[in-house]
């Protein structure tokens, strides 16, 4: 068993999304958007990392990691569930970072998705995208429909994901999965094989390049149904994304093919949720003939306008999904601020309605600056500290074992010529022997 397994069971039970490794530096977890040492886990050499790191990386990905000094991949851990995996190099040495993704989708229903946003999975054709910034859990939206769509329908569903997350078994439909750099080339190519796969409905985990778009935009204008994302904020700006994308000659023709097939966009954000926790706050835009005529007619700028006047199509602006959060008490009102895109609408809505929201000053930041240094000093994990940090989550109920520090002399410093550990698991040295698992 990988020495990293620990973390990873760590991780899911005191329920953090991420796990960061840096190389001389404790493992660091991401708790309710707070990122926090992991408590008893010691620094790690960049060579011990190095060994970490390779021991459960497929093969082809370490070919790339030694070439590019970067790669992804998904790595399992059987009743945990799956990893999301990006190794790197930086100044320090490997590093990796590892989000979790749970080995049950969960549903629309479990994560409340409004009823337009589960009307988008009954769609026969067209192009629906949900986007966000990273880490906003447009994943595990994309996947509650691909679920629902799963439980409903009768039909071929194709994914293209870099890497394949979220694995979906066969309900009432049957589902293909296709992972980038394993199973196909690139998301362009796997979207052109899709067409010859007599799919109905197509998954594109990311749609990064013109072409990749373009391709897109055509299956769906053939009869198809598909799902794909953008790191947009806006439904607005997604459709100026898409736009912008190609050479000036071309955007006419594209303002036309995007106004006839483009369907709905969720555009998420994640809040910081009262007590703990995260919430998502969504921005829902159906495509209505209004909508249309604006992205025909290049007045994307009055697309909010519509949106606003959409509202029985299940149409909401972001500020409008922050501020029933706030109503509802579940987020606080400086944090649905810092979320928000039109900070000055959501100001005004704030204080028409009695909320007061504390934004931040010059001089907060400057206070703030000033009793940095301190607060890191304070923060900074001791090379012999006892366990029992207060972020670790000590609520958190039972927990896997982990690497514990011990009284034997510490690892030796990471020099720039020794050669890094080739073979054997990282308990073959007498550093990580101190740490072994039962």
């Amino acid at each position: 068993m990988p020495w990293i397994d620990a973390l990873f069971q760590r991780m899911v039970q005191t329920g953090a999304s991420d796990l960061h490794m840096t190389s001389t530096l404790v493992p660091m977890f991401r708790l309710h958007g707070d990122i926090v040492p992991v408590e008893g886990c010691p620094e790690i050499t960049p060579e011990q990392m190095e060994q970490i790191l390779l021991e459960f990386t497929p093969e082809h990905n370490k070919a790339e990691f030694e070439k590019t000094h970067d790669t992804d991949f998904a790595y399992e851990l059987e009743g945990f569930g799956r990893f999301r995996s990006n190794l790197f190099r930086d100044h320090r040495g490997p590093g990796g970072v590892f989000r979790l993704i749970p080995s049950e989708v969960l549903t629309a229903q479990q994560l409340n998705l409004p009823k337009a946003v589960t009307d988008l999975c009954y769609l026969s054709k067209g192009l629906v995208l949900v986007t966000g910034p990273t880490g906003s859990g447009k994943s595990t939206t994309l996947a509650a429909m691909i679920d629902h769509i799963n439980s409903t329908r009768s039909d071929h569903i194709i994914t293209i994901e870099d890497p394949i997350e979220f694995v979906h078994p066969t309900k009432k439909c049957l589902v293909n999965q296709r992972e980038v750099k394993r199973h196909t080339d690139s998301f362009k190519r796997a979207l052109r094989a899709a067409l010859r796969e007599d799919p109905d409905i197509v998954l594109v985990g990311e749609m990064r390049d013109l072409e990749t778009i373009e391709i897109a935009i055509e299956t769906a204008e053939t009869g198809h149904l598909v799902f794909g994302t953008l790191h947009t904020t806006t439904a607005a700006s997604t459709v100026d994304r898409i736009i912008d994308q190609f050479p000036t000659e071309r955007q006419e023709q594209i303002r036309t093919m995007l106004a006839s097939s483009l369907k709905g966009v969720v555009a998420q954000t994640l809040c910081k949720k009262i007590p703990s926790g995260r919430i998502a706050a969504l921005e829902i835009l159906v495509c209505n003939p209004a909508v249309a005529a604006n992205i025909r007619e290049g007045k994307t700028h009055q697309i909010p306008s519509a949106m606003q006047m959409g509202g029985k199509l299940g149409m909401r602006l972001l500020n409008d999904a922050l501020m029933d959060h706030v109503r509802s008490g579940l987020v606080d009102p400086a944090e649905a601020y810092l979320k928000c895109i039109a900070k000055d609408d959501f100001l005004r809505k704030c204080q028409s309605e009695g909320f007061k929201v504390n934004v931040p000053t010059a001089d907060a930041e400057d206070s703030s600056h000033a009793h940095a240094p301190a607060a890191q000093a304070q923060q900074r994990p001791q090379p012999h500290a006892a366990p029992g940090r207060p972020h670790a989550g000590a609520d958190a109920g039972p927990r896997a074992p982990l690497p514990q520090r011990g009284s034997p002399s510490p690892a030796p410093q990471p020099q720039r010529s020794a050669p890094a550990p080739t073979s054997g698991a990282p308990g073959g040295s007498s550093f990580f022997d101190k740490f072994k698992k039962p």
